[in-house]
């Protein structure tokens, strides 16, 4: 006994000492890591393999007499406003963490251990095995986690220092591990716990007793959860506690590595999750199909993925566009195929309640996915060719009258309005002809004059738009699909019209999307589009990686020109339609500049409105353009600083509209209007000494210009908004040779002279301090670009990107892009860095090789260190890869809103024509035509009995009363009502696409040797599904 005392205290200590050295230097030994550039989570190949990771698995249970846990003492007096706050968050980690483990021991003692003990068995021990898998361990990581907790929160007053532990306790690979294991097996925990509902009724009884027996009522189901939900809710935390921690706290960068590590954790996490519900959703909808038909042996190859599913409303309707029926059917998005199964529920309802019942599906029809068309209300005429395809209605009565299927007209719900707003419109030019007759008239008649005929006009105009708004409804949450058909007798094809009414706006915005980036998926050089070096070179799949959606000429003309810069400026384009804005590329202008070394410089612009972009225009400029720089109005994109109106003007100064900026070779700097506004040169000015422009940034309060002799140009904003060339700019000497590079932190101004960067004050304009950015003097910093807390930097020599902090300028990271690009080029040892950009968790590196690699970056505000191997592209440049630019437009709110947003927004545009509450007889239902009308009492419609107050000086025409036109009782319109969730938070959607630029198109697949010309400057462009 006094042995195993003894070896049990031993094996305590050991812990111990493990946990608390974790804690006290685990932040160093992060770095360190970091530095070496070895990432914490790489996954052992099995579990124990290693004697030291595994000291985690010793069965060692941690005793609340000896280790308490953490409790938070007393508050001291005289701690600021912000240390309250930590304080609190603080409180708040304990909490949730003393909870957490507390579910933990639940499930293990009040089912896990109970089930292994029952006699006889209702589950068996292998079963049990399998249902609680890695339970045990992740509570000994917590358990260990709170003993380190309890040290760090005893010191708390003292040291103020919680980020290391953090990444101490969580950055081990045994952590990432048995979550792993844990959240790969939930799938498989929770149908063996459904079927034994099924199967055994002893089993149901017990679950529904431990259940009812819990003070909190809380399932089995509720309680296994948690696990998956656990890291989420660290980051909220430690995000919380970020914020309020300020600059220069002992305790800021180890919080900040905390949440890159917890967030990198998260993600691999919730991608296996995803991937294990994906395996999940295909293996039961394959259940569903007879083992021999070609579409089980499709699904069970294992070469499709799951895109989306999800339930959507089948809608059937008449020939007169009447609501026939309508069936809730899951429809199914795989890589290559769409497939739609009606569903069916089987079982005791009871047992949902304890555990999610996955539902029975039987196919009803699965297509091909490039026969799938997505038709749009108002589009039928171009989608499909008239002259050779029968349209029917799936589902309706086969056969059409023949009269309809020679005109091929479809009355499908929405068309039917389109032929009553087409009535009104011959309505309003009839009644327009009325109008110019009276206008004739010599007389004067009560109810026949100007006034009411003119009144008459704007009655059906408003009519007109109302309809209009209930097409564009109509399409919000209708997702109509053409599909091929068996033909007809005379071999003509058949094709079949499908409607689904999707829960809402979005879901309907995703699917078009979805369908329309898959078909580009499946296009050659998307299969595949990228190599993942860490999978023994396994090529990933298309779908969620950036597709490559086309390869241009990047000028129109035939010129021999050199690429210099490319930049978006954003333009949201209220004329395209619901489905465009989900296929187009990301709204506005894509400006591409360029030229030749002793010649003049062109720029191309094209427009993005569409799946491919078009040249709307092109330039000459003086000199080959070298950098650009989207300004946006003040507003736009950011604060505006110096722009508080001066009333000693005699003029307030306009707000500008959005301009670009292009610097040349020649040392001019010219500032275009936007497209919109004609693409006018509004000004051109030149660099102090002619010196040429290497790069471009803005502040609020300036302009900002790196010059080739080592010189900052700053350009300080006139009145107007733009910057005054008549003014000469500040110089700031920054060193001796060129200033590459420029990047706007802040309140500072970074700028790079060969090897070394100089932080600049922004607003005072005077240098700050100055680092190393790299140990060779001959490696010139040439890019700069900033996320979250971190700088990657590229250089001129090397294959090397480095990471640096923004706020102590520590270096964190490097990275050496050579081993990565060795896949694509065997042999290739020396690769330069062209171009860097980060978008949206990637860094993008574009090298002199024509290769672009894909770097995986946390998203938040923490380090944005590289945790993972990352990709490789398949599709390249014949030549160095000259930029890299992003397209990012966020979709106008009002195509997400539903009815019931748009009817908010409606009454707060309108504050000025309606004085006090809203009258209770607007509040009903409808959609309400305002108008204004004079002496109206007998045009035909109801009355409206709201009353707007008179307008001043119109005493000849009172206002009467108008019409309401009421549209609640029409199935196929969406009726405004009054906002519910006033306080819901509306999602944006961004529609991102990468632009990158070079010489030529190569193609770096092995099996496809195809390239394009290597002379020609060709632009690359990617699409990443919208982020929903």
């Amino acid at each position: 006994m006094q042995e195993l005392k003894q070896k049990y205290d031993w094996k305590m200590t050991q812990l111990m000492k493990a946990a608390k050295s974790g804690t006290k230097d685990g932040l160093e030994k992060t770095k360190i890591a970091v530095m070496r550039k070895v990432t914490f989570l790489h996954r052992k190949e099995a579990p124990g393999d290693s004697e030291e990771e595994d000291t985690g698995f010793l069965e060692v249970t941690v005793s609340d007499m000896k280790h308490p846990p953490p409790e938070l003492g007393p508050m001291p007096e005289g701690l600021s406003p912000q240390q309250v706050v930590r304080r609190h968050i603080l409180g708040s980690i304990v909490q949730s963490e003393r909870s957490y483990v507390d579910s933990l021991k639940r499930i293990l003692q009040d089912y896990r251990n109970p089930l292994m003990e029952m006699e006889p068995k209702v589950l068996s021990a292998r079963k049990c095995q399998v249902v609680f898998f890695r339970l045990k361990e992740i509570l000994q990581c917590h358990s260990m986690f709170q003993i380190a907790l309890a040290s760090r929160v005893a010191e708390w007053d003292s040291a103020e220092k919680i980020g290391d532990l953090f990444v101490a306790s969580f950055s081990k690979s045994m952590v990432l591990d048995v979550y792993s294991d844990y959240v790969n097996n939930f799938t498989t925990a929770m149908s063996l716990i459904k079927k034994a509902c099924l199967t055994k009724p002893a089993f149901l009884d017990f679950l529904k007793k431990r259940q009812m027996a819990s003070a909190d009522r809380v399932t089995l189901y509720g309680l296994m959860v948690k696990p998956i939900q656990r890291f989420p809710q660290f980051i909220l935390l430690l995000q919380d506690m970020l914020k309020n921690t300020p600059k220069g706290h002992a305790d800021r960068l180890s919080l900040q590595l905390a949440l890159t590590e917890l967030e990198t954790l998260a993600e691999k996490l919730n991608e296996q999750k995803r991937l294990a519900d994906q395996v999940a959703e295909i293996q039961q909808l394959s259940k569903s199909m007879s083992d021999r038909s070609s579409l089980n042996k499709l699904l069970s190859s294992g070469q499709r993925q799951l895109l989306l599913c999800e339930t959507l409303t089948e809608t059937v309707y008449g020939d007169r566009g009447q609501l026939i029926k309508s069936k809730e059917r899951k429809v199914f998005l795989l890589n290559d195929m769409l497939v739609c199964a009606n569903i069916n529920f089987k079982g005791q309802l009871e047992i949902s309640s304890l555990v999610p019942l996955g539902p029975k599906y039987v196919v009803k029809w699965s297509t091909a996915l490039p026969q799938v068309q997505v038709v749009e209300v108002g589009q039928e005429s171009g989608a499909y060719d008239k002259d050779n395809v029968v349209i029917h209605n799936a589902g309706a009565k086969k056969h059409a009258p023949a009269g309809q299927s020679s005109h091929n007209k479809v009355y499908l719900g929405p068309p039917r309005l389109f032929q009553e707003l087409q009535d009104l419109q011959k309505d309003l030019a009839v009644v327009e002809q009325i109008t110019l007759l009276i206008s004739t008239l010599h007389g004067t008649y009560q109810n026949l004059n100007m006034t009411v005929a003119q009144d008459w006009c704007l009655a059906l105009q408003r009519m007109m738009k109302v309809k209009e708004e209930e097409i564009h409804s109509a399409n919000k949450c209708r997702l109509r699909l053409l599909l091929p058909g068996k033909p007809d007798k005379s071999g003509r094809p058949i094709s079949v019209m499908v409607v689904f009414i999707t829960p809402n706006p979005l879901s309907k915005i995703s699917w078009v999307n979805r369908l329309h980036l898959a078909k580009i998926g499946l296009r050659e050089e998307n299969q595949p589009g990228w190599l993942c070096p860490d999978e023994d070179k396994k090529s990933k799949a298309p779908f969620w990686c950036p597709i490559l959606s086309c390869h241009m000429p990047a000028f129109s003309k035939a010129l021999d020109l050199q690429l210099g810069a490319a930049v978006h400026n954003p333009v949201q384009s209220s004329l395209l339609g619901f489905s465009a804005v989900s296929t187009s590329l990301p709204q506005g202008y894509l400006w591409v500049g360029g030229g030749q070394e002793g010649a003049g410089g062109q720029v191309e612009i094209f427009s993005l409105n569409r799946a491919v972009p078009r040249t709307v225009k092109s330039f000459p400029v003086a000199s080959p353009v070298l950098c650009m720089e989207y300004i946006p109005e003040v507003g736009e994109g950011e604060p505006s600083g110096t722009q508080d109106p001066q009333p000693t003007t005699d003029q307030p100064p306009t707000s500008p509209h959005p301009t670009v900026c292009l610097g040349l070779q020649d040392g001019s700097i010219a500032v275009y209007g936007s497209v919109d506004t004609g693409t006018q040169c509004l000004l051109t000015c030149k660099s102090p000494g002619s010196q040429p422009v290497l790069c471009l940034k803005h502040s609020p309060e300036y302009l900002f210009a790196g010059l080739q002799d080592g010189t900052v140009a700053a350009y300080p904003r006139s009145n107007g908004g733009l910057w005054d060339p008549a003014e000469q700019p500040t110089r700031l000497a920054v060193g001796t040779g060129p200033v590459r590079a420029l990047l706007t932190l802040d309140e500072t101004l970074w700028a790079s002279c060969a090897n070394q960067v100089t932080v600049l004050d922004a607003t005072r304009l005077r240098p700050q301090q100055t680092f190393e950015a790299h140990p060779d003097a001959e490696a010139s910093v040439t890019h700069m670009i900033k996320a979250g807390s971190g700088v990657w930097m590229a250089f001129s020599s090397g294959s090397s990107i480095r990471l640096f902090h923004t706020e102590t300028l520590e270096h964190l990271q490097e990275i050496n892009i050579a081993t990565r690009t060795t896949f694509v080029l065997p042999g290739q040892k020396h690769v330069r860095v062209t171009s860097l950009l980060i978008c949206q968790g990637s860094l993008w590196v574009g090298t002199d090789q024509g290769i672009i690699v894909l770097l995986p970056v946390p998203r938040l505000e923490g380090i944005p260190k590289i945790t993972g191997k990352g990709m490789v592209s398949l599709n390249g440049h014949g030549g160095p890869v000259e930029f890299l630019a992003v397209a990012l437009s966020t979709l106008a709110p009002d195509v997400l809103k539903g009815d019931q947003e748009e009817e908010e927004e409606g009454e707060e545009e309108k504050p000025t024509e309606l004085d006090g509450p809203l009258p209770r007889e607007m509040r009903k239902k409808g959609i309400l035509l305002q108008y204004r009308l004079r002496s109206t009492s007998h045009l035909p419609g109801q009355l409206l009995s709201v009353r707007e107050a008179p307008v001043a000086n119109t005493l000849a025409h009172t206002e009467e009363d108008g019409s309401i036109y009421e549209m609640a009782d029409d199935p196929d319109v969406w009726v405004r009502s009054r906002p519910c969730a006033r306080d819901a938070p509306r999602k944006e959607i961004s529609s991102v696409a990468i632009v990158s630029g070079g010489r030529g198109y190569r193609n770096f697949n092995a099996e496809s040797p195809r390239r394009g010309s290597d002379a020609d400057s060709t632009l690359l462009i990617w699409q990443v599904p919208l982020m929903l």
